[in-house]
């Protein structure tokens, strides 16, 4: 993980100094932000109608449905609206340790952080088949204890998808800190390498072609 990107982040930047990994707008961010107003105004139409037809059993089920509706597609709109306007980072690195922002409208208070000398080792991993649907996946791992980062070294590639998981208790520690890296980024996977190993020299085990 050698190359290097031009995300406008500093290279030179004091280890100490905050790095931040954002997510830039996308079209599907925008899409999901129209089709939940689009989702409420037929909601407030289903109301509208229910009203202006009386009180009726099929008018009384208008307006549940309408009311329903703009309470549940509203509080979707308010959160992917706002969570497009806040652009929060979606990872933190500064003189502290690794910091994961609390996703909008939770409070920064609710971050989670994993400091430095809890670190023992970061992971580049992959997931997926090449090809596919889906196609492939490439998660960066910060992994809090000397067995996670043993593991991540002499573990066959199909026991590594672990790591990944939520539900596998052997690996539950590392979940937390298991960073899908999406193309959208401001940053890329080598980027935030060398910005971790700037704050901390610890050693990098790149499983995501063995």
């Amino acid at each position: 993980m050698t190359d290097r990107a031009d995300t406008g982040h500093a290279e030179d930047a004091e280890p100490g100094a905050v790095f931040q990994v954002r997510g830039k707008p996308t079209w599907r961010a925008a899409g999901q932000v129209l089709a939940c107003l689009i989702l409420v105004l037929a909601s407030v139409g289903f109301l509208g109608g229910g009203v202006m037809r009386g009180l009726g059993a099929g008018s009384v089920l208008f307006m549940a449905l309408g009311a329903v509706g703009i309470v549940l597609f509203g509080a979707g709109l308010l959160v992917s609206s706002g969570a497009l306007a806040a652009r929060r980072p979606v990872l933190e690195l500064d003189g502290a340790g690794v910091r994961r922002p609390a996703r909008w409208p939770l409070p920064r208070r609710a971050d989670r952080v994993l400091p430095w000398p809890e670190v023992t080792a970061l992971a580049a991993l992959r997931r997926g088949v090449h090809g596919s649907r889906r196609g492939e996946q490439d998660y960066l791992v910060f992994l809090p204890s000397p067995e996670l980062a043993e593991l991540a070294r002499t573990a066959e590639r199909p026991q590594l998808v672990a790591l990944t998981l939520t539900d596998v208790p052997a690996t539950a520690a590392a979940v937390p800190w298991c960073v899908p890296i999406d193309a959208s980024w401001d940053a890329s996977l080598p980027e935030i390498v060398r910005q971790a190993r700037r704050r901390k020299e610890i050693p990098v085990i790149d499983r995501r072609k063995r």
